[in-house]
């Protein structure tokens, strides 16, 4: 299976601002608290581990390109360093969280881990994007 670019730009469903971001972290800690309820995990008090599903769910809605290391991953969006889990107790312990190796991105497992979490990112961003239209209407 030839690999994906990951950290190429890519569209995305909404545009990116400061209220969007709010709303899109909302939700998506509520999918990651879900997530670990039903792997009977104890519920998660930030956004800590998530960050395959959260930049992957990032850039479903709002586009852009992931980057990262074997630690961390987040987004770039519109040039603006984005990460969803920037408060997140396991990226407050790392020294260099928002280090790029792009080379990281271009390795089987982390080209299969991603495609596994794929599914749950883009399925995440559809429920959130039908819940930002039911709420503007």
């Amino acid at each position: 299976m030839p690999h994906v670019d990951w950290t190429s730009p890519r569209s995305g469903l909404l545009s990116y601002n400061a209220a969007n971001f709010a709303l899109a972290k909302a939700f998506f800690f509520g999918k990651w608290c879900e997530r670990s309820a039903r792997r009977e995990l104890p519920v998660p008090l930030d956004l800590s581990g998530s960050c395959k599903y959260g930049s992957l769910f990032m850039q479903c809605v709002f586009g852009g390109a992931l980057r990262g290391h074997y630690q961390h991953q987040y987004n770039v969006i519109d040039g603006r360093l984005v990460d969803l889990s920037h408060d997140a107790a396991d990226v407050g312990r790392m020294s260099h969280p928002y280090l790029h190796e792009p080379d990281y991105f271009l390795i089987p497992e982390m080209q299969a881990s991603l495609d596994l979490c794929l599914p749950h990112a883009q399925a995440w961003a559809i429920q959130f994007m039908a819940q930002q239209e039911a709420g503007a209407q």
